[in-house]
């Protein structure tokens, strides 16, 4: 197995990238793989483990590359540090396709809750100016796309940053106490999708009480109108921060363990395995 972490950043030498490949072997040879890189959740004040390696072993297992991306949060998570980080991550993944046996056209970002927000920004985001001159892509020096996924898995995303907010998550990622009303307009992702948005899988529990539902069906409706292909889930009962629903990421916290959507693991690896 290749498992190495690399530095993303001089900027922020805390952002890394840790990989899960396979490696071929005389006996075992893979063909270019499916990759997912998985952004935790910790409303961009911490990381949360439960959100971390644990999905990286499930995707693993089902067969595809994986790559962590520990990320900048408060307070250094201002001024599009994540986003910026998401994307070299991407940008990385993509120029070494070869050494980690990926297949460039099926790479895939992972998010969850406030991670969820930091996959949807690059997945509606990765075309902004800041992000461009900060990762060093311009037109005609590499393609225009090498940092955009080419799909989202978004558990119990932060999508918002209107009324039905997860306020803390705004608050870190903008930098600000009280976020501005441009502050609002930059990071409600829903406002940001367009013809290039990518497709996603999407899923959240209707008594979600920390991140309210109306996140994700804010932009399946947004994905709706600009005709950007999603499969969208949601699960009648189930707390915030379920991860994988069961008593592997469920730390003691029995009201984490939730057997009816522990189904949304195999649901989105059957997506990443279909997505043409």
């Amino acid at each position: 197995m290749i498992y190495e972490t690399v530095k993303l950043w001089d900027k922020h030498p805390e952002a890394t990238l840790t990989s899960y490949v396979l490696e071929n072997t005389p006996e075992l040879k893979y063909t270019p793989r499916r990759t997912v890189l998985v952004c935790p959740g910790g409303g961009y004040h911490f990381l949360s483990d439960r959100e971390a390696e644990p999905i990286a072993v499930q995707f693993l297992q089902a067969g595809f590359n994986v790559f962590l991306l520990r990320y900048s949060v408060e307070p250094e998570a201002k001024d599009y540090a994540p986003l910026i980080e998401a994307a070299l991550a991407m940008k990385y993944i993509r120029q070494n396709a070869e050494k980690y046996n990926v297949d460039p056209g099926k790479i895939f970002v992972s998010g969850f809750s406030a991670g969820g927000h930091l996959a949807c920004s690059l997945g509606t985001l990765w075309n902004i100016p800041i992000v461009r001159d900060a990762i060093g892509v311009t037109s005609g020096e590499v393609p225009e796309g090498i940092d955009r996924p080419d799909g989202m898995i978004l558990s119990y995303p932060v999508i918002t940053a209107g009324e039905k907010t997860h306020k803390r998550s705004i608050r870190n990622v903008s930098g600000h106490a009280e976020p501005t009303e441009e502050d609002i307009e930059a990071f409600s992702l829903e406002r940001h999708v367009d013809a290039n948005t990518c497709p996603a899988f999407i899923w959240h529990t209707f008594t979600d009480a920390t991140v309210p539902v109306e996140n994700s069906l804010l932009l399946a409706s947004a994905m709706a109108e600009h005709k950007i292909p999603f499969e969208l889930h949601i699960f009648p009962e189930g707390k915030h921060g379920l991860s994988l629903c069961n008593e592997f990421t469920c730390s003691g916290k029995e009201d984490t363990i939730n057997a009816h959507n522990e189904c949304w693991v195999q649901l989105a690896i059957n997506w990443i395995k279909d997505f043409k």
